[in-house]
């Protein structure tokens, strides 16, 4: 079998596991063990297979994601999200659709210490959700902005997809963060700005006038305890006085206290979150596996290799290779969840990315296509037939029919891909804040 017919084997196993729901992780290292099979056989395999997992878990940068996971669980069990929610209604409830700005800031500040796009929609969801319901917000509306937000999740540091990315391309997990800081502010502008324009437009979304609360000491203390744990995570990770993988251990701990002081962390909460950053962890580390596999199996091709080469020779632009590539993830973002895009493809586009021409050093390019990437895969959380952020905050509004869910996020998908096309663009926006970083 030539190596380009294994290479497509590889992968059409791959889809029909799929197909018929077998688990992503399963899928991918079902598919890897048969090519793997095919071209170097049996023994081999088992000699890949009993050294790859301690390889590849034995890695202390890993520890970073179940430490931020918890940090996030932590802060969902702990009440934060209301207290970010109700001091965001009311800075912006003086503005037309100011409810359902305020989720995306919500969503915003709760992504930036959470690192999950699921987690985050559906915390802020269920606090946002019935508020705009009695304000008179459309489930359209309601729904399309909430399953947007909770994108923030992952565009705003601490990003889980992020530190896997700097895992796969060996980058440094703080300039990474720092990279994202921008371009995850302009993402949460876009959407308000897509609310605004959106209510506007499209009336009978949302009310005229919300009412508009008075700003108090006792609205102001309830983020109090998240801008001090985003502070001294960051602070701390910037100023040297830590790496991520303590910052985020330091974040868990703050962001338990902050739950302790808020009075809303019972044991049974407590033992919730660590069930479900065990869960959360296994998941992706299993993943971690199956892609691992599935990769070797594919480097065995060496089609991946001679891609890189093929890519070179044809003389595009460095930007238009960039640019199919962010056109692959959109189409693979219908089929597979954004861990699994980033797990299975950076070992093959990486090289042919860092391999091209952009005027910029090495590590500037690795680091800009991975905010690049970053952003893309957050289209698969929302574009049909997919969209899983979709799926769960329509979950939670059992009357607001699916298509309408699917309709409310397109302002926000018309957002992500101008934003997209700047970043693409002007990459200096992406690595601004890279040079203040050692």
């Amino acid at each position: 079998m030539s190596p380009l017919a294994l290479c497509g084997l590889i992968f059409a196993v791959m889809l029909v596991l799929m197909a018929i729901r077998t688990p992503i992780a399963i899928a991918m290292f079902a598919a890897g063990a048969v090519g793997y099979v095919l071209k170097a056989g049996w023994m081999p395999l088992a000699s890949f297979l009993n050294t790859q997992a301690f390889a590849r878990f034995a890695s202390y940068d890993l520890s970073v994601i179940p430490l931020f996971i918890l940090m996030g669980h932590f802060a969902t069990q702990g009440g934060i999200s209301r207290a970010l929610f109700q001091f965001a209604s009311v800075v912006m409830a003086r503005f037309r659709g100011g409810l359902a700005m305020a989720s995306v800031m919500a969503c915003a500040a709760f992504g930036a210490i959470c690192g999950s796009s699921v987690a985050t929609a559906a915390t802020i969801t269920s606090v946002a959700l019935p508020e705009m319901k009695r304000h008179g917000y459309s489930g359209r509306l309601a729904t399309g902005t909430l399953a947007a937000g909770g994108t923030l999740g992952i565009l705003i540091p601490p990003s889980v997809p992020l530190v896997i990315y700097a895992i796969l391309a060996e980058q440094n997990i703080a300039k990474l963060f720092a990279a994202a800081m921008v371009p995850g502010i302009i993402a949460m502008v876009g959407y308000m700005i897509a609310i605004a324009v959106y209510v506007r437009l499209v009336p009978g979304h949302a009310p005229e006038h919300d009412e508009a609360p008075k700003l108090t000491l006792q609205a102001l203390g309830g983020i109090l305890p998240i801008a001090i744990i985003f502070v001294v995570v960051f602070g701390g990770i910037y100023g040297g006085l830590f790496t991520p993988t303590e910052g985020a251990a330091v974040g868990a701990a703050s962001t338990f206290l902050a739950a302790l002081a808020k009075r809303e962390m019972t044991w049974e909460k407590f033992k919730h979150c660590f069930y479900a950053t065990a869960e959360g962890t296994a998941m992706i580390f299993l993943i971690f596996i199956g892609a691992d596999l599935m990769n070797a199996a594919l480097a065995l091709t060496q089609v991946p290799a001679q891609l890189a080469s093929v890519v070179n020779g044809w003389g595009l632009p460095p930007t238009g290779v960039v640019a199919a590539i962010l056109v692959f993830y959109v189409i693979l973002g219908a089929v597979m969840d954004e861990l699994s895009m980033i797990l299975l493809t950076i070992p093959i586009f990486f090289p042919v990315v860092i391999g091209l021409d952009f005027g910029m050093p090495r590590d500037s390019v690795a680091i800009w296509f991975g905010i690049m990437v970053l952003m893309t895969v957050g289209f698969g959380l929302l574009a049909p037939p997919v969209g899983l952020n979709v799926y769960i905050v329509n979950g939670m509004a059992k009357d607001v029919p699916i298509s309408e869910s699917y309709r409310g996020v397109m302002p926000f998908l018309i957002t992500d891909t101008l934003r997209t096309l700047l970043l693409l663009f002007f990459p200096a926006i992406s690595l601004w804040l890279v040079k203040f970083v050692g």
